[in-house]
């Protein structure tokens, strides 16, 4: 549990080590953390020790919790404004461009979000009460939650507690009110939404509901789908902003782990003790896990061009995870002895430096693979075969619609030598699960 929050606080010179980590847990498993304010309070309390800690305290929760980064000597609202986390925030909050409140008013709603506190909840709803008064197949109405606008607080001062409402039973109302879900909705109590206190959605406020996309934030809910199934989305449907949380949710299935051999220092000595000082070196495996992408995106053509912005920001929503080991190149319809490393690729890097690489690295190809037979030449064919030849796991993501495929001169060759799939949610589940089957396979 978030074991990298010690060395983020002491960058901002807030002592933290790992009895804060088991103290947060402590104060978890009883309950005191509902919120993200609470967290913040809590936290708080444990990690400051006078007023002058609070400013370097308070840079450190945004940039490890909420991944804002506040420079020296900038303004919180400056820092807000140019992050992704607000820029998501208010996308999912604003459906009409030209109704956007004053900005100040918007951070201000901001702030209130994350720094409400259990304390700030003033009422707190038996969940058995709203179901037992809502019908989960209710047709959607666009921007309706009751059949009246619906009401955007700046702060939630209720709550509704789910916890003794079987989960099953959670799921299979989830699922009905996901058959009838046409829109994006915020607040209330029906709709699988971010805001409100309905048992399914996300940054609301619903004891022992299930999050659905998005962030959590309040750490009430007892469960976290992933599957992409219960995204009220079409999985389906070609990568876009509507369902990348959906192919997000997918790629978070890739598993990969490494096996480093190092001596058993313990059983060394008491096997050596054992025989009489006679010490022979005893070996262990020591199992870490270690997700390592490459992604490779065609950035050439015209036919590219819709899905290069959805392919960087869903990797980029990925880069916690993958840490280091997620590295970017770029090639024009095909790849003739090499990639670039830059957007304009201008910088040249060998097929060799790439196939040097880790053979355990998942790869993910880009591109529609449809260029004139002429391009797809014996040296390019030659690259692609090699990349295949070193990487067991390697997909190929192809956003031209599948029915198309055999019409082309060039996307049957290529989808022999490399396993293609729809740039959809759910071609990205089937990739990762063929990847996963490579990783335990070739270790047999």
């Amino acid at each position: 549990m978030f074991p990298s929050l010690p060395e983020t606080f002491r960058k901002h010179n807030i002592q933290a080590d790992v009895r804060v980590l088991l103290l947060l847990r402590k104060a978890m498993e009883k309950d005191l953390v509902k919120t993200t304010g609470d967290l913040y309070v809590i936290l708080k309390g444990l990690l400051t020790r006078s007023p002058k800690d609070f400013g370097p305290y308070t840079t450190a929760f945004y940039e490890y919790f909420l991944d804002i980064q506040i420079d020296k000597g900038e303004r919180l609202e400056t820092a807000l404004l140019r992050s992704e986390t607000f820029k998501e925030w208010k996308k999912e909050r604003i459906d009409d461009e030209d109704l956007i409140p004053d900005i100040k008013e918007l951070v201000e709603r901001f702030l209130d979000e994350v720094h409400l506190t259990s304390f700030d909840i003033k009422k707190t709803i038996d969940g058995a009460d709203i179901l037992n008064q809502d019908n989960p197949d209710a047709p959607d109405s666009p921007g309706n939650e009751t059949g009246e606008a619906p009401e955007r607080p700046d702060k939630l001062e209720q709550a509704a507690d789910y916890s003794n409402i079987p989960l099953e039973e959670i799921l299979e109302r989830m699922k009905r009110v996901a058959e009838q879900q046409r829109e994006k909705h915020f607040g209330g109590s029906h709709w699988i939404g971010s805001g409100g206190i309905s048992p399914y959605g996300n940054n609301g406020a619903a004891q022992g509901g299930v999050r659905v996309g998005g962030t959590g934030g309040g750490k009430m809910a007892r469960a976290i789908m992933n599957d992409a199934k219960f995204f009220p989305v079409d999985t389906h449907a070609l990568l876009k902003d509507d369902n990348i949380d959906a192919a997000l949710a997918a790629l978070k299935g890739i598993e990969d782990e490494s096996a480093e051999v190092i001596l058993d220092i313990p059983t060394t000595i008491t096997e050596g003790l054992k025989q009489g000082g006679i010490f022979l070196p005893y070996e262990k495996e020591k199992i870490q896990q270690k997700i390592q992408v490459v992604l490779m995106i065609d950035n050439g053509g015209y036919s590219m061009t819709p899905y290069i912005k959805h392919v960087r920001r869903l990797f980029s929503k990925m880069k916690t995870r993958f840490a280091h080991d997620l590295k970017t190149y770029y090639y024009h319809n095909t790849i003739y002895g090499g990639l670039y490393s830059d957007v304009r690729r201008r910088k040249f890097v060998p097929i060799d430096k790439i196939t040097a690489l880790d053979k355990n690295y998942s790869i993910f190809i880009i591109g529609d693979a449809d260029m004139a037979p002429y391009e797809l030449g014996r040296q390019s064919l030659d690259t692609w075969m090699a990349l295949k030849g070193r990487f067991k796991r390697i997909a190929w993501m192809n956003p031209l619609p599948q029915k198309y495929w055999a019409g082309s001169d060039t996307v049957p060759t290529l989808a022999r030598i490399v396993p293609m799939y729809p740039l959809t949610p759910h071609g990205i589940g089937e990739a990762v699960v063929e990847m996963n089957y490579q990783r335990k396979y070739s270790k047999r």
